[in-house]
């Protein structure tokens, strides 16, 4: 039987010595202002028991985690016709680039970069009554946490500065991808973004995705096809342009955010999550890619 709670021990009190850990993603202004040193770690096994280190229980902005929150939903309303607007390839990009949406006519290569995002965050809108209020209690219901909401001021300061978003939302717009106003379907996703959890209740909202689209309370949520289909997806381009190194690394299905976390799971077996929010180069938590390694060394717990 494994220590489970010995190993975060070790594994946080290694990571608190690092000195050069990177930046905070100071394009939020927000963002940039989260000390940069926090580092958690929570464990829940799919048996129930649940470990956790550190600022485990401190809400940060779950930023792009939240991409695969609406592609369930998406899912959920329309299933795979959601596929005949965005792709499922890795797009070997950084997240927010725009050179080849162009050249795919308008087709993201995935529903887990921007522009691929902006696209689902276009069908909930069309197919929710009240959008926002809607995803968020989908994600509360995950969780089963009604104490989750949005960072109002984060989804301001993205409104303020995304202007990346809005060049890829025009894009869309003008290859014909996208059915509702720019402007609706950006404050709908730049809302989703600013969504404040902690790494429990993350653990907690993708349990989900480790139990074959069962929660915590046992209710089905997902299809086994589609929680099979999302968790390729995250194998694949939850991490962008180092989707391959934390896959090489790591070895578990993940989604990272550049507010710090980052989630990833074992099927059948547990979800974790980190949160640490200064960041590598490609955007992803330094310590929380770092967190992720040592432990599924130290278990020798992967999918593969």
């Amino acid at each position: 039987m494994l220590d489970y709670q010995a190993i975060l021990e070790e594994i946080y009190s290694s990571l608190k010595k690092t000195e050069d850990t990177g930046e905070v993603a100071s394009y939020i202004p927000e963002l940039a202002k989260i000390p940069k040193d926090k580092l958690g770690i929570h464990l829940q096994l799919i048996t129930g028991e649940d470990y956790a280190v550190g600022d485990a229980l401190e809400k940060f902005s779950i930023q792009s985690i939240s991409k695969v929150f609406s592609l369930s939903k998406a899912f959920q309303l329309v299933g795979n016709k959601l596929l005949t607007r965005v792709d499922v390839e890795p797009s070997g990009n950084p997240f927010n680039h725009l050179s080849l949406l162009e050249l795919e006519n308008g087709i993201p290569r995935n529903p887990l970069i921007n522009s691929g995002a902006i696209v689902v965050a276009d069908i909930l809108l069309s197919n929710l009554k009240n959008p926002k209020e809607d995803f968020l209690n989908f994600v509360r219901e995950l969780a089963h946490d009604d104490s989750i909401n949005f960072n109002v001021k984060v989804a301001e300061s993205e409104r303020e500065t995304g202007f990346n978003n809005y060049a890829a939302a025009n894009l869309l717009k003008s290859f014909g991808n996208l059915q509702n106003d720019v402007d609706d379907v950006l404050d709908f996703y730049f809302h989703q973004c600013s969504i404040m959890m902690n790494c429990k209740q993350l653990t907690n909202a993708f349990f989900v995705y480790a139990n074959k689209g069962k929660c915590l309370k046992n209710v089905l949520h997902l299809t086994p096809s589609q929680v099979k289909r999302i968790n390729a997806i995250m194998l694949t381009c939850g991490f962008y342009d180092e989707a391959g190194e934390f896959a090489f690394e790591v070895g578990l299905p993940g989604k990272s955010g550049v507010g710090g976390g980052i989630v990833a799971l074992l099927p059948h077996c547990f979800t974790i999550a980190t949160w640490a929010p200064a960041l590598n180069p490609q955007g992803n938590s330094y310590l929380g890619m770092q967190a992720l390694e040592q432990f599924t060394t130290k278990t020798k717990l992967s999918i593969f």
